[in-house]
């Protein structure tokens, strides 16, 4: 398939990162508030998050309902809090209303529903994002658009049989412009994933069932905007990335802890957390920076 070109963009890799640390500081804002929120497995997916959003995704603001839009299906709604501070950051919906997030009457809930701008489906039930992007995908190809359609899944997730029937399915419907990624945190809310149902060569049994795999640094920008802007890697095969994260990542009191998996900040840990952040912000800003292309081939 031949996929348009996506929207110019902030395409280098210290944009992204500076992007990434912004979103970060966005979620513990939230997460400080009285709900708290999902904190861990936002983190682990900001920087994917980041770059489909601001490199990989045809989208626009301005018209989030054109029809020849990519799709994208935050599977593991409950990083919805991660989500939401993209799309702010994006311009889908004000930075501001940020701060309304877990409180009555907003619709920045817990889990993302479809009356925030950008969001495609309300999900949160884990194993039934791949399935509503197989849709996606075989819609638009059905309507003869070359758009293409991403999902994002926790690797908890995938002990959910429906995700390995709708693998099945993407295969033998050929389609190529679906492209899955895997926050590969080994962490789930009771504790390491291969600890509940080991997941050992996970990209063998992926590529068993049809698709084209790859693996990456899930907090590399330029390797996943590499990766994802590329897709399909191979033609009539689903594209699947498996990116290897940390659960809570930039923030060192959280970093690789289950307890990570959701928060509600005291003031001094939210305070803690703010200091984490700009003390990165501030190492990041005496790094050398690269640049990597937005988008994906003509």
């Amino acid at each position: 398939m031949t996929a348009p070109a996506a929207p110019v963009l902030p395409c280098s890799t210290k944009e992204l990162a500076d992007t990434a640390r912004r979103v970060r500081e966005h979620v513990v804002d939230m997460c400080a508030g009285p709900e708290g929120g999902h904190l861990g497995g936002a983190f682990s997916s900001t920087e994917i998050l980041t770059a489909l959003y601001f490199a990989v995704l045809n989208t626009d603001p301005a018209d989030p309902a054109d029809p020849d839009r990519d799709r994208f299906v935050l599977s593991k709604g409950h990083a919805a809090v991660g989500l939401y501070a993209v799309l702010a950051e994006r311009g889908y919906l004000p930075t501001a209303e940020l701060a309304d997030y877990g409180r009555p009457g907003t619709r920045l809930m817990g889990h993302p529903v479809r009356a925030v701008p950008g969001v495609e489906m309300p999900t949160g039930s884990l194993g039934h994002g791949l399935a509503l992007a197989c849709g996606f995908a075989l819609g638009q190809r059905l309507d003869g658009r070359s758009a293409r359609s991403f999902v994002l899944m926790g690797d908890g997730e995938l002990q959910e049989g429906s995700v390995w029937e709708s693998a099945i399915a993407a295969a033998s419907l050929r389609l190529d412009n679906l492209v899955a990624v895997i926050d590969r945190n080994g962490l789930q809310l009771t504790g390491p994933t291969d600890g509940k149902a080991p997941m050992a060569r996970l990209a063998e049994r992926w590529r068993s069932f049809g698709w084209a795999v790859r693996e990456t640094d899930g907090h590399d920008p330029a390797a996943l905007v590499e990766h994802l802007g590329s897709a399909p890697w191979e033609p009539g095969r689903p594209s699947l990335l498996i990116c290897h994260t940390v659960k809570g990542r930039g923030v060192p009191f959280l970093e690789g802890r289950p307890a990570a998996h959701y928060v509600t900040l005291s003031a001094r840990n939210h305070a803690r957390a703010r200091a984490a952040l700009r003390a990165a912000a501030r190492a990041a800003a005496t790094a050398g920076e690269d640049t990597v292309t937005a988008g994906r081939p003509a």
